[in-house]
Order: structure tokens, then sequence, then C-alpha cells
């Protein structure tokens, strides 16, 4: 079986994929893919620095995040252009690793972690998508708390990314995590339990 998870900034994602891995199965974060495929050498890398310029290049020829994150994040256009070179990069190198898990073991649940899974209109790649739920005021308090924002940042963070609401409307399984750990954690185990027949 494999399903795709998303969530939305702070919401919690992190935990529960944790609690997935814990429980058997295997995780292909679409964050750390994208990590991977901006490492000097890669395809994707070179076309960022075509894109963007020399300027988000460190000087050993690394990506600098936070000069292409200073650009992207006040431009939607920009931000458009980045992904139109990330997203496809990733979707290609994720997908060669869910079918390396397939051949190590047919029936295991197979996790493909992507927080912009609706946005980027992946969910019918996959079995049913997982969504880690919280209301807004709690990941607003969350994000602030975690990243040392204030609420304006924080919501315009938040705003990037596609309501939570409409996300829980589109999950097939939802995991409601505003209340304690342990709350969340009986939330997988039902999930790994009821669905996955491994």
């Amino acid at each position: 079986m494999i399903i795709g998870l998303t969530g939305g900034i702070a919401s919690g994602k992190s935990t529960v994929s944790e609690m997935l891995i814990e429980r058997g199965a295997r995780l292909v974060d679409a964050d750390a893919v994208a990590r991977e495929i901006v490492q000097p050498g890669e395809p994707a890398l070179e076309a960022i620095a075509s894109c963007f310029g020399q300027a988000v290049l460190l000087d050993d020829g690394a990506l600098n995040r936070k000069a292409l994150g200073e650009i992207v994040f006040r431009d939607a256009e920009k931000l458009k252009q980045l992904e139109a070179i990330t997203h496809p990069a990733i979707r290609k190198r994720m997908w060669d690793k869910i079918r390396v898990y397939e051949e190590e073991r047919p029936k295991r649940l197979i996790v493909a972690d992507i927080p912009l899974l609706f946005e980027t209109k992946q969910e019918e790649m996959y079995e049913g998508v997982l969504v880690v739920y919280v209301p807004f005021e709690v990941q607003l308090s969350r994000l602030m708390k975690r990243n040392g924002m204030d609420e304006e940042e924080a919501k315009r963070r938040i705003g990037l990314q596609m309501d939570m609401e409409e996300k829980r409307r589109r999950g097939k399984w939802i995991i409601d995590n505003s209340g304690t750990l342990e709350e969340t954690e009986k939330q997988v185990q039902l999930f790994m339990e009821n669905q996955v027949h491994l």
C-alpha cells in the first residue's frame, strides 16, 4: 500500500511520520529529497542558478537557501518558477525510492510525505492521502513558537499553502494532531490496524 501523507506547516506531520515508521512503514520524505536534488552537481541546482543567478549559490557551489528563500517567499511568481524546476525532479526521485522499497518487501506500507501534495495535484498517484490536521489557531501558535516568527509573518507563511480545512476535506484519512501526543498515537495505531493489512 502506497499512500501520501500531508498536512500544513507546523501541523505535526513529522511527528506522525515517526509514529508510522515505528510501526513498520517505510517513509519517503519530499523535504529530504528536495535537499538531495539541490546538491552540487545535480541538474536541478544548475537550473536554479541559471534562473535566479549566482547570488543563490554559496562560495563552495552549494545552494544558499536563505538567499533563495528571500527571493521566492516574497514573490509568488518566482516561487512558481522555483517549483517548476524542483517539483518534477523531486517527484521522479521519490518514485525511484518507492520502487526500491516495493521490491524489498511488496506488502509493506510505504508513505510519501509531501507537504504540498494537494497543491501539486499528486493525490491521484497514491492509494489515499493521510492528512495531519490541526485547526488554524493551533497551527499559528505552533509556527510562531517553533520558528520564532511574529504573527504577521506566520500568517503569511500559512497563507502560502492550501487551507487546512480544505486539506481535511480532501484527505481519505485524518489524524487530528491538536491534542496530546498520546491522542495522536492512538489515532495512528487505529489507522495501522484498520487500513493497513500487512
